[in-house]
């Protein structure tokens, strides 16, 4: 049934909050610093890897002798970023995900948590953005396959145990927008795959994975980076996919 993928990937967050809601108790405030920086650092090295595997490739050398790791991309990076960037801070995206969680932070009785509405846009961000959420509940809609989902489900699982023992009952919330988003994905799947080339998820791979690189600044470093005002870069991407040197 299409949207099993999108139910078991809410759920999955649900409880990976469920989890570490209890597990944050036994740690005390310093030690939740702590684990918050590490939780950081891991997301940091999660996106390089992605974002090195969209820009880095072997080729023959130019001395004709075996082969060389070259890089690339630069300035389509550049571009989709400064660009979308550009468009999320007129659209003022990041102040919309503020205030959605404000909202929620009051109407779930968490007013006096502090880093309820952090935690929910961290999380949020941490999740939703990438490929996997977009190629996933497009097989969801088109093929009725959530595999791609359900396995997506276990690294998110595990991602929202630790932030939310870690930054507090915000993270769970972040089961609401990746409800919304890979259901919205599913429901337009059929208008939606045709877009999807190989090209162009390889570019929202690359570009997912240099926005997931900033959530992991903000949690090492502070809010240092505005990222969800850089997610127009996504579709930029996908419009890249279509250009001559896309």
């Amino acid at each position: 049934m299409a949207g099993t993928g999108t139910l078991i990937n809410t759920g999955a967050v649900v409880a990976g909050g469920l989890v570490g809601h209890f597990a944050g108790r036994l740690f005390k405030e310093e030690q939740q610093e702590s684990v918050t920086i590490v939780c950081g650092i891991s997301v940091l090295f999660i996106a390089i890897a992605g974002a090195m595997e969209g820009m880095l490739q072997i080729t023959a050398s130019g001395t004709g002798e075996g082969f060389a790791l070259t890089s690339g991309r630069s300035m389509f990076i550049v571009l989709c970023l400064a660009v979308g960037t550009v468009i999320g801070e007129i659209l003022q995206i990041e102040e919309a995900f503020e205030r959605f969680g404000t909202w929620l932070k009051f109407k779930t009785g968490n007013a006096k948590d502090a880093r309820f509405v952090d935690a929910f846009v961290t999380s949020s961000l941490t999740i939703c953005i990438g490929a996997m959420a977009i190629v996933g509940s497009i097989q969801d809609g088109v093929m009725g396959d959530y595999s791609t989902l359900a396995v997506k489900s276990v690294l998110d699982f595990i991602i929202v145990a630790v932030m939310t023992s870690a930054m507090g009952k915000g993270s769970a919330f972040a089961a609401i927008p990746i409800f919304f988003f890979e259901g919205g994905v599913t429901l337009l799947a059929r208008l939606i795959a045709p877009l999807m080339t190989e090209a162009a998820i390889a570019n929202i791979s690359l570009v997912g994975s240099i926005l997931i690189f900033c959530v992991g600044v903000n949690l090492v470093w502070g809010k240092k980076v505005r990222v969800a005002n850089m997610m127009p870069g996504l579709v930029l991407a996908v419009l890249a996919a279509y250009l001559p040197f896309g």
